[in-house]
């Protein structure tokens, strides 16, 4: 055969014949010498087929349909072929038989509501493994409020993939900000999630054109409060009468004296406490958000508040370290330290591990590597945006430049 050769067959498989007694008809594609044979889902009693002309001897509308299908498949085929070759393209037999039945498919047309549900279910699937519950939750979010803002705009339940444009991306910003009141970083988390959708989409080739194109966001940059160390003495000094306050006080605490997170407090266990050679206690444990691994030397204070929680029945129920409440009643709680402490700030779950970057750490000489590695975070650039210039640093840099400007005169 010459090179490229090419040629299309269509037989009967007699060997296994359906329940109706019919065959199934099957196409061959030979491209030098190499078959690819399928079947083209359709079917024929035996004593109708013709091999020699590879149609139906019948004349009712079955064997018509059939012999048309047979006719306009082979007129594909030829063309699908006569295009590669003009393109200059390889050519195989598996190559023809999927592009012919790229073109025989006939489905119905993505839409981003269903994409997005389809993506949020796989998500829900991986939850503790890939994801954290509040990431799906903001997807699904996302999604209801993208289905609102078609129901607004279009007055329907759904828009195809192909009608995603710009003009869409910065409806779904104004819709965002206006009627649902969003800040603008709350806007970016959830074009964060949109976008993700739209890459999937160009990924599977339902879109053409990224609608993000030419379109930017800027965050803002937000100053997270975190406590001074005359403040973090003062929370740890005050005595609380209410047991849940007292409770909060303490993780709070231990969360600023270590870094960690709300949900890595939380998930915590003995078995991410380990003991160096030197006697030295160690929190190693991979984080929930990133998987990363966090190093974290454990400070006398920390240390005390594991140790005054042992045995505590709720540990022992959830097999962690610490009793830690959801983090609704902590934040709600935090609000009431900051009032009996008599500090003006916003305090929050989070704020504990700003103040462990910055206050504990930074303001005591860490250095912002070993911060990022005992925070988890694979970027240093992250870590700098918990890193605070406090005043105390700045004065302590000033007495050094004074030190070296003795005896100069004007």
């Amino acid at each position: 055969m010459e090179k490229n050769s090419f040629a299309v067959l269509f037989f009967l498989k007699k060997t296994k014949l359906l329940k109706n007694g019919e065959a199934s008809v099957c196409m061959r594609i030979t491209v030098n010498n190499v078959r690819s044979e399928t079947n083209i889902r359709k079917s024929i009693n035996p004593a109708l087929w013709n091999q020699a002309k590879e149609c139906s001897r019948g004349k009712d509308r079955k064997s018509n349909d059939l012999n048309k299908f047979i006719d306009e498949a082979r007129i594909r085929l030829y063309n699908i072929h006569y295009e590669l070759k003009e393109e200059g393209l390889v050519i195989t037999a598996e190559i023809l038989r999927d592009k012919f039945f790229c073109l025989e498919k006939k489905e119905e047309p993505k839409t981003l509501i269903a994409v997005f549900q389809e993506h949020n279910d796989r998500c829900m699937q991986l939850v503790g493994k890939d994801f954290a519950l509040i990431t799906i939750r903001r997807y699904e979010s996302c999604k209801r409020y993208l289905a609102e803002l078609i129901k607004l705009n279009y007055n329907q339940d759904d828009l195809p993939l192909k009608d995603i444009n710009g003009e869409f991306i910065r409806a779904f910003d104004f819709y965002l900000k206006t009627e649902k009141d969003c800040a603008q970083n709350t806007v970016i988390r959830y074009m964060k999630c949109l976008k993700k959708i739209t890459n999937l989409s160009l990924a599977n080739e339902w879109i053409v054109k990224d609608p993000f194109m030419g379109i930017k966001f800027q965050e803002k940059e937000v100053n997270r409060e975190f406590l001074t160390w005359d403040e973090l003495q003062t929370v740890i000094n005050k005595k609380f009468e209410l047991p849940r306050i007292d409770l909060v006080r303490d993780i709070f605490i231990f969360c600023a004296f270590t870094g960690l997170s709300f949900i890595d407090v939380k998930q915590l266990t003995l078995e991410h406490i380990v003991k160096d050679r030197e006697g030295n206690y160690w929190i190693r444990k991979a984080r929930q958000k990133t998987k990363n691994m966090c190093n974290i030397p454990l400070l006398d204070i920390p240390l005390a508040i594991i140790e005054k929680y042992k045995g505590y029945p709720i540990c022992g129920k959830r097999n962690v370290l610490l009793p830690v409440p959801c983090n609704q009643k902590m934040n709600s709680y935090l609000k009431e330290i900051s009032d009996l402490c008599w500090i003006k700030k916003n305090l929050s779950t989070h704020s504990a591990r700003h103040s462990y970057a910055t206050s504990v750490c930074l303001a005591n000489g860490a250095s912002i590597e070993n911060v990022a590695k005992m925070l988890g975070h694979s970027d240093i650039k992250m870590t700098k945006r918990y890193a605070r210039v406090l005043d105390q640093s700045i004065l302590n840099d000033m007495k050094k430049v004074g030190s070296n400007l003795v005896g100069t005169s004007v």
